[in-house]
């Protein structure tokens, strides 16, 4: 993977949790995202949901 800001190529990963609710539902989900960050100038390559099933 090379970062689209500065052309970096190490990249880390980390953590938060937060609710989520579809735009058509009352009820949040919790769910944990998982971030790409590059090492070199912190833009965030990618965002994903751990749980996306949750969110049908």
């Amino acid at each position: 993977m090379i970062c689209k800001a500065c052309e970096g190529s190490s990249f880390i990963q980390a953590t938060d949790y937060i609710n989520l609710r579809p735009l058509d539902k009352k009820l949040a989900i919790g769910s944990e995202k998982i971030y790409t960050v590059c090492e070199d100038c912190g833009e965030v390559a990618s965002i994903k949901i751990t749980n996306p099933e949750k969110l049908k």
